[in-house]
């Protein structure tokens, strides 16, 4: 069986995240299955336009944006070969498959963009995006199996109109923490993961550093991941009067990752929505517990609030919460055990065996 994976970047691309991490680990299950697996995605530079990683193989072409047009129609004209079943990656925007292939489709969905597409798209295009997401989408693949990551997708979804029934949950899964050569910091540390674009809000994780300096003078943020939005942040830091408290790390191999995940004392996860947020069990392998916004709706199963890491509902409760744990060795400590006790409960061979289940009943 021979499934096709449409989604506009894969991990190795400078703008990949925890979505990416995910479909390449469904598309290594099924490849583990028996199965040929083929990703088609955006190119970036420097990226090979065809290769073979893990048996799974990725075409590369086009940017982020033409990338669905193209995909379209190589969909549509056969180059990819002999396709059995379709996993249409919904970031917001579908590939439309649908109207390429009468192959079994299943849509994968991360998260419902509603609050994203004014922030990110102000204006028309947000509009219109917005308009594909919730009411065209739900219209063309109304027949198709529906993956969401998390029951708060799940319960989106439902309300934008797809059957309960044709939904099902494959959670994210948790890799072993590599073996890293760091302690955790004598000295204060915060972090954030993720992509540097506007409704990630890594404005709120520097603003909390500006209103904790005063009680942890040695308090350093961490930021890791790359992304357009880069300067506006290095900009705020500046304005904040912080910038010397900032590391912006860039795009970083998972090793120095987890390094830096391992020597912080808590993650900062200020983002507008997360369907999950992998991060989050990134970071409780080495027992460092995460702060997010119980707004964002995934969060609220990747963090047991109080148990493993703390949901806030305001920017003010967000930096309140960072700084209690930044003060009370005992809650952080408590926090942390709990983070890594949840990072053991999700693993990818299981959600692996679910998704191929899905995927190869189709209809």
């Amino acid at each position: 069986m021979h499934v096709l994976f449409c989604n506009w970047r894969d991990t190795e691309n400078p703008e990949g995240g925890g979505s990416e991490r995910y479909v390449e680990n469904m598309a290594r299950g099924l490849v583990q299955l028996g199965h040929e697996v083929t990703i088609a995605c955006a190119t970036y530079e420097g990226a090979q336009r065809t290769e073979i990683v893990d048996g799974v193989r990725f075409v590369r072409r086009g940017t982020k944006l033409d990338i669905y047009v193209r995909t379209f129609l190589a969909l549509l004209l056969g180059r990819y070969g002999t396709v059995d079943a379709v996993v249409d990656v919904q970031n917001g925007l579908p590939f439309f498959t649908r109207l390429a292939t009468r192959k079994p489709v299943v849509v994968l969905v991360h998260h419902v963009h509603r609050e994203q597409w004014p922030v990110v798209y102000p204006g028309l295009i947000g509009r219109v995006g917005w308009w594909i997401e919730s009411r065209l989408a739900p219209r063309i693949y109304r027949h198709s199996q529906y993956v969401a990551v998390s029951d708060a997708t799940r319960l989106e979804l439902i309300e934008l109109g797809v059957d309960r029934d044709r939904i099902a949950i494959v959670h994210n899964g948790n890799d072993p923490a590599p073996v890293v050569d760091v302690v955790r910091s004598p000295t204060p540390r915060m972090c954030v993961v993720g992509r540097l674009v506007p409704h990630k809000q890594v404005e709120h994780a520097i603003d909390a550093v500006a209103d904790l300096t005063q009680a942890h003078p040695d308090l350093v943020l961490d930021v890791i991941g790359a992304g357009w939005w880069e300067n506006n942040l290095r900009e705020h830091a500046d304005a904040r009067g912080v910038a010397d408290r900032v590391v912006f790390h860039g795009y970083v191999d998972d090793r120095t990752k987890h390094q830096l995940l391992a020597q912080s004392w808590v993650m900062a996860l200020p983002s507008l929505k997360e369907g999950w947020g992998i991060v989050v069990g990134e970071a409780g392998t080495h027992a460092t517990p995460t702060v997010a916004y119980s707004s964002a709706g995934g969060t609220n199963e990747s963090i047991d609030h109080k148990g493993s890491g703390y949901l806030a509902d305001t920017p003010a409760e967000l930096t309140a919460a960072l700084g209690e744990i930044l003060a009370d060795e005992r809650w952080r400590a408590f926090l942390g055990q709990g983070a890594l006790a949840k990072s053991h409960t999700f693993t990818w061979p299981s959600s692996q065996r679910d998704f191929a289940e899905l995927v190869t009943h189709a209809r």
